[in-house]
């Protein structure tokens, strides 16, 4: 496995989000609010912003799913409800997982990370929304990052069957392209993995212009890949970088209640384990002495946080989302 390099979770920001600017966001107060007034739940496209330099980071959202608890190899069911319980993010039928979206801007390029499961998985399709909330249309994206291609990340490229970032590059690393359209893993593969290696191949016959990339390297000046490989044989990060700020989007390599305390508790669609949890086992540690800005996935909206080391244990700490000057 290549090692990644010290350089790709560098942040000379302190931990409490000094010297990064917010500038937008759909806070749970406003939400309150206005169920206060109308005696009913409201729909929000939730939205949030952070400034890294010249960039604007936008997390955006597809929806949730709920994972049952023992999706989970390396506890029991009981052990994981009751650290879900714990933490709140505990329902009747599992973990519930956020799906997350960052969408980068500095004026010239509009590039998103992953595209949602787009109704694949639980209550999910709401990426276009989003988009039109800051008044974007599909295709107004130049570039679209995958992280790596399971379901969720990958859905809302070929919803519908059709090509739904037109003008959009397309980024995947050539070690998910190459595993998750060979016939012979699809089938040695469980039921679970089939609608992955179903829509890799959609993908791959809708994008002709997608770019299998291999290892770190600068997509745009300021937004690179950060080798995460592990999760699946191809995972990646993406790191956005500018005046001395930077934003780690770590994918998969967070997931709520396990992580980032047990590197040896998996996830189900996790193929090589044992790789993942090397991958963990360095990264958590470099991340925490950096005090590197993690965006995640699967973590509850916007998914932002540190790594940081307390009493000898790894834990998740959300960043502070208040206004800053």
């Amino acid at each position: 496995m290549a090692e990644f390099s010290r350089r790709s979770f560098v942040s000379t920001l302190p931990l409490g989000l000094a010297g990064a600017s917010l500038i937008a966001g759909a806070p749970t107060t406003v939400i309150a609010a206005a169920q206060a007034a109308t005696g009913s739940p409201v729909s929000v496209t939730p939205l949030a912003q952070i400034r890294i330099g010249r960039f604007t980071v936008t997390a955006l959202t597809d929806g949730y799913a709920d994972m049952p608890f023992d999706y989970f190899p390396g506890r029991d069911a009981a052990e994981v409800e009751k650290a879900a319980t714990a933490q709140f993010t505990a329902r009747p039928s599992g973990v519930r997982f956020l799906f997350n979206q960052y969408l980068i801007e500095d004026g010239q390029r509009r590039i998103l990370i992953d595209a949602g499961a787009a109704g694949s998985i639980g209550q999910t399709g709401q990426l276009p929304q989003a988009l039109s909330a800051l008044g974007l249309k599909l295709d107004e994206i130049d570039a679209v990052i995958v992280t790596h291609l399971h379901q969720d990340h990958m859905g809302g490229l070929i919803a519908g069957g059709k090509n739904n970032f037109p003008k959009a590059e397309l980024y995947i690393d050539r070690r998910d392209v190459a595993h998750w359209t060979d016939p012979a893993k699809r089938n040695g593969a469980p039921d679970f993995l089939q609608p992955s290696f179903k829509m890799a191949e959609e993908v791959v016959r809708l994008y002709p212009k997608l770019q299998a990339i291999d290892g770190e390297r600068e997509i745009s000046p300021g937004v690179s890949i950060v080798d995460l490989t592990g999760h699946t044989p191809g995972h990646i990060g993406v790191r956005v970088e500018d005046g001395g700020q930077s934003l780690i989007m770590v994918s998969d390599m967070i997931f709520p209640v396990v992580h980032p305390a047990a590197t040896d508790v998996f996830f189900l669609f996790e193929q090589d384990r044992e790789a993942a949890k090397a991958m963990r086992d360095r990264f958590f540690p470099m991340a925490a002495s950096e005090g590197a800005l993690i965006a995640a996935t699967h973590m509850p909206f916007p998914g932002l946080g540190r790594v940081v080391a307390d009493r000898g244990q790894m834990r998740w700490q959300v960043a502070d989302w208040a206004l800053q000057n």
